[in-house]
């Protein structure tokens, strides 16, 4: 087999090699670490394409409430361990941000090679060992793009020049930063702040590859992003849309101009020199090339000090130059990974225990929801089942009530019913469980009092009648507060309950989209599982108020029934008294 054909094969060797690698990587790398993270970079048509393996490529990894278990996790992050799609490689990593308070974190790592073409590319982050320090060897090591000679991240303490993260150059005075920006910190320009250093080893001869690349977030559509000697990557306004800008790359006389960048959007740029060519890109995308042979002379060297942010406002983070032409699948693949485009970085959490499948090893989707629960959504949710046993508890108990109470009635009124005497009727001694028959002592004790029904029963006159079914109407009240009681309850759950769920999940939407712009994570795998688990407790508070609605409806309807039977019952009893015991 010839070299060539060796070359040509490579990519899909090293492809197979990593799919492999991938799914034997069923096994738990150290059984100390009670979790870990899966990120998978899709490299195949359904994520960001690439036709050629990247290697040495420096990716962000954002981890939140969604994807990492920061309960589990040493506060400050000591116990993280990065460790290859092999499961058996630690990776080098740098970590710019890690907040367990707020549940955010950033880590750059270095993945070796990412295989093109593959949604098999696997990178695993290990946490969860109490036992487990920071290994310097690890995480202390600058973590870079491969062939990179500056890189600026910005992520320095508040106050501090901007450093390359290798350490290879300090800017000369100190770097007004924006906590929140796209990876972690970036930095804020003023239209009046240059961002100058220089690095030694960032010379370009004549006619020789270099590349830049970086994002910026215009505040207006004017300044320069990035200087080097003969190179400049500037902005100016679009003339067909003054409200936005065009990017411009130059070097020496030759220039080109592309891309529409509207004013606080962040816009991935990059810009590279070689093979007598000098290309812009924009969001990954090319928008202009010019052929400096064509011009007749070859691209003049690219030396001095690199100066950043002259006359432009707005934020920059991710700045990088590199001796080499970037190809155009390295530019797709660093602003997909750095943006966190949800298409090419997906991450998911593993605890102790668990396998992934072929597919990935989706945990289940109630799983999901209950791992990503806010404490104000928890907080609800309990709420909610309290009001929930509270309910069911009420129903039970009333639809007891309602059941005794009608044959305790039926059984009562035929006892009455059948009497020839309206005084003679057994009342509540014998059927203790009507209401009715409660009633019925009550008359009865009344008519009484007023010597009727002994032996020497006196006429009842029509004032004394009025009285008599006054104190039985009484008593009607008071059966029908006792019938009555509790049901508040059931009102409660049944208004109280969706709101309580609106409240969690409002709140939970509130905090999700606070911590995406925290973290700077705007992919669907960083906002679904938030919002998913915050509608969790408006599904609680319409679990208590369903079953409340057709409990309450029904237990009303029936009382009616027993309070129109108390109603009938006391007009027949003073109307059967008054046949027979009244003056006429």
């Amino acid at each position: 087999m010839s070299f060539e054909s060796i070359r040509l094969l490579r990519p899909a060797l090293v492809a197979a090699t990593l799919t492999l690698a991938s799914h034997g990587a069923f096994a738990w790398w150290n059984a100390d670490f009670k979790q870990r993270t899966q990120v998978l970079l899709n490299t195949s048509a359904a994520g960001v394409t690439t036709s050629e393996a990247l290697s040495g490529v420096a990716v962000p990894l954002r981890l939140h409430s969604g994807n990492f278990d920061f309960v589990k996790a040493k506060p400050d992050g000591s116990d993280l361990r990065i460790v290859a799609g092999d499961d058996k490689t630690p990776l080098k990593f740098r970590v710019e941000r890690f907040d367990g308070a707020n549940e955010l974190a950033v880590v750059w790592v270095q993945v070796p090679i990412v295989a093109p073409g593959s949604d098999k590319n696997t990178v695993y982050v290990y946490a969860g060992n109490d036992k487990a320090a920071a290994d310097p060897a690890l995480s202390g090591a600058p973590v870079v793009d491969s062939g990179a000679l500056l890189t600026l991240r910005f992520d320095e303490p508040a106050g501090q020049p901007a450093r390359d993260a290798a350490g290879a150059a300090v800017a000369g005075a100190a770097t007004a930063q924006e906590a929140n920006g796209l990876i972690g910190s970036s930095a804020r320009l003023d239209g009046n702040t240059v961002i100058e250093l220089t690095a030694a080893n960032l010379r370009a001869a004549s006619g020789a590859p270099y590349s830049v690349a970086g994002w910026a977030r215009p505040a207006t559509p004017v300044g320069t992003l990035w200087s080097q000697g003969t190179l400049a990557v500037t902005l100016v306004a679009d003339s067909t849309n003054p409200a936005n800008a065009r990017a411009t790359v130059s070097v020496g006389n030759q220039r080109i101009e592309g891309g529409s960048l509207p004013m606080g959007t962040w816009v991935h740029l990059a810009a590279t020199v070689g093979a007598g060519k000098l290309t812009l890109y924009v969001n990954g995308t090319q928008a202009a090339q010019a052929d400096l042979a064509a011009a007749g002379a070859a691209a003049p060297a690219i030396e001095g000090a690199v100066r950043l942010g002259a006359g432009y406002s707005g934020l920059l983070d991710e700045w990088q130059a590199a001796l080499a032409t970037r190809s155009a699948d390295w530019v797709r693949f660093a602003r997909a990974a750095q943006g966190a485009d949800a298409k090419l970085v997906a991450a998911q959490l593993q605890r102790e225990g668990e396998t992934p499948s072929a597919e990935g090893g989706q945990p289940g989707y109630m799983g999901i929801l209950v791992k990503n629960l806010t404490i104000d959504a928890w907080v609800v949710i309990w709420l909610c089942a309290a009001l929930f046993v509270v309910a069911v508890w009420v129903m039970w108990v009333k639809t007891f009530l309602v059941i005794k109470l009608d044959r305790g009635n039926d059984a009562f009124l035929k006892n009455f019913r059948d009497a020839a005497d309206p005084l003679r009727a057994e009342g509540a001694s014998v059927h203790s469980t009507s209401s009715l028959a409660r009633l019925f002592d009550a008359g009865v004790r009344q008519l009484v009092k007023r010597g009727i029904g002994g032996e020497n029963s006196k006429p009842l006159s029509g004032a004394s009648l009025d009285a008599v079914k006054a104190a039985i109407d009484a008593d009607l009240v008071r059966e029908n507060h006792r019938l009555n009681s509790m049901m508040v309850w059931l009102t409660i759950a049944i208004s109280g309950g969706p709101f309580l769920g609106l409240l969690g999940t409002v709140v939970g939407v509130m905090i999700t989209f606070a911590a995406i712009a925290a973290a700077g994570d705007v992919n669907v795998n960083a906002i679904a599982p938030g919002i998913a688990a915050a509608l969790l407790a408006t599904v609680a508070g319409l679990g208590v108020a369903i079953p409340a609605l057709f409990g309450y409806n029904w237990l009303t309807s029936r009382m009616k029934n027993i309070s129109a039977d108390m109603q009938i019952f006391v007009d027949e009893f003073v109307t059967r008294v008054a046949e027979r015991y009244a003056d006429r």
